[in-house]
């Protein structure tokens, strides 16, 4: 889908890409009816919890050092700010360097909801401008903006001659996604639009979206091997190394659904190459991913070398411990972007998938391609119960309680927490970068096994726990809950 950067709206994943939140089926089906056309997803009677897109697409703003996020909405809209400065300080402090990005809420009233407030908010644009002297300032909506019509393009067009750094308008109303994810895209599309400058000259760089950075001086280490620098977006990115993006030498990222965005912009805009392959975790997708950007910069030779050299080292102590894994059955609970690219990890293990569940699920990317991760499962004959449900906590435990797994693998610590109140060993992946690569894979393995051998943790704890449920859900079909789509 071609982007419109010259407007400031971003369409939802639902509409834009064709995302659902509502499946169960398998993944085989769920993967044809994506290569189709046919997929449609379902809605919920009954939904326990969610979260609002907003706090993915000021959480990645934010994140970007010296800038200032104007938040245009009442004072409880902006409660997640006191968490993502928090986090922001400790990430700048964990890499060195300091950030002094401010995030100001306008704290709408009622008077401001039934009259508009656009003048409120120019004159705070002109007032952070001059305390603060951000690098950039990001004027972001809320529901009560969007709902009332305040229309904060024209303030920002119109306070554009007034200050000397880029300014932009972000439109990230909570309502009008179901999917979190898509404030991934709505940062995104602000960067791309407002701090992302023409190419002047090309770098040795790869640009390499991520949440925060963990793996950086290993990473930095591996790209040496091959004459390149990464840059890593956007935890602790400045507005200066924004800008140059344009100029690198190929775009990947740590998740499918965090980058997407990201790659296919700068690809369609600047002709930056984005690499499509599975995602590097595991040994399959960490030597694809590789290969993938030695053949796009034409440094094949050098990453066949490190291949070679790091497999000695690392494969088999990967094939002894697989030993100890083959037989243990395990259900995943997690975004798309990881759900069916752990479940690939899992299986190169030996551990047998029977669930995974996917909190939301894109049917294609930007490029009309259906996501790597799922055409890699399909092309291997890797199949299993699967479904799509926005965190729902309730169907993961009806789930676990008919499965009785192993093992629970989740991104979430909420969903984890739960796992282990039924008395199920559990994974928090909380670490993106915790099955990168030969090394974190060995130790990912490891993780399980610790997980497994010692299981009283679990079993005193679910023997003290009263849970909500009843045995009357457990008895009930995991789609109980679940309508049919829409014809």
């Amino acid at each position: 889908m071609a982007l419109n950067l010259e407007n400031s709206n971003v369409a939802t994943r639902e509409n834009r890409i064709g995302s659902i939140t509502g499946y169960i089926g398998t993944l085989s089906d769920l993967a044809n009816q994506s290569s189709c056309g046919t997929l449609k997803g379902c809605s919920r009677c009954f939904s326990q919890s969610s979260t609002c897109l907003s706090s993915c697409a000021l959480g990645q703003l934010s994140a970007i050092r010296d800038v200032a996020i104007i938040h245009h909405g009442p004072a409880g809209c902006s409660a997640a700010s006191a968490g993502a400065y928090y986090l922001d300080k400790v990430m700048a402090k964990k890499r060195g360097v300091t950030t002094n990005t401010v995030y100001i809420g306008t704290d709408m009233n009622e008077n401001d909801t039934i009259f508009g407030s656009a003048e409120s908010l120019r004159k705070i644009i002109l007032e952070v401008n001059k305390r603060y002297s951000p690098k950039a300032i990001f004027v972001t909506s809320s529901c009560a903006t969007g709902i009332i019509g305040e229309d904060i393009d024209s303030v920002v067009d119109d306070v554009k001659d007034e200050v000397e750094v880029p300014i932009v308008a972000v439109h990230c109303e909570g309502f009008k996604s179901r999917i979190w994810a898509t404030g991934f895209d709505i940062s995104d599309h602000a960067v791309l639009s407002s701090i992302v400058q023409p190419p002047r000259q090309k770098r040795n760089t790869i640009n390499f979206k991520n949440f925060y950075e963990s793996a950086r001086p290993e990473i930095i280490e591996i790209f040496k091997n091959f004459d390149l620098e990464p840059i890593f977006l956007y935890c602790n990115s400045t507005i200066e190394e924004l800008s140059h993006i344009s100029e690198s030498l190929a775009t990947t990222c740590i998740c499918g659904t965090l980058g997407n965005y990201l790659g296919n912009g700068l690809e369609e805009t600047y002709g930056v190459p984005y690499i499509r392959t599975i995602n590097p975790l595991g040994i399959a997708g960490f030597e694809t991913w590789l290969r993938e950007i030695g053949r796009v910069t034409d440094r094949s030779e050098a990453v066949e070398n490190y291949i070679e050299e790091q497999r000695k080292i690392y494969i088999p102590q990967i094939e002894e411990i697989k030993k100890e894994l083959k037989g243990l059955r395990a259900v995943l609970g997690m975004g798309p972007g990881y759900t069916f690219e752990v479940s690939r990890v899992l299986d190169e293990l030996g551990v047998e998938v029977v669930w995974a569940l996917a909190w939301h699920y894109d049917k294609k990317y930007e490029n009309g391609e259906v996501p790597p991760s799922m055409k890699y499962l399909l092309e291997n004959d890797v199949d299993f119960e699967a479904s799509v449900a926005d965190q729902q906590n309730y169907e993961v435990m009806n789930i676990l309680k008919k499965y009785q797994p192993d093992l629970y693998l989740s991104r979430h610590p909420g969903s984890t927490v739960w796992a282990i109140k039924n008395g199920t060993p559990a994974v928090y992946v909380a670490d993106e970068y915790m099955i990168f690569g030969y090394k974190h894979t060995l130790e990912f393995a490891q993780s399980i096994l610790d997980s497994i051998h010692n299981r009283s943790f679990e079993k005193n704890l679910a023997r003290r726990v009263k849970l909500p449920y009843t045995d009357w859900w457990y008895q009930q079909n995991v789609d109980k809950f679940l309508e049919e789509a829409k014809k």
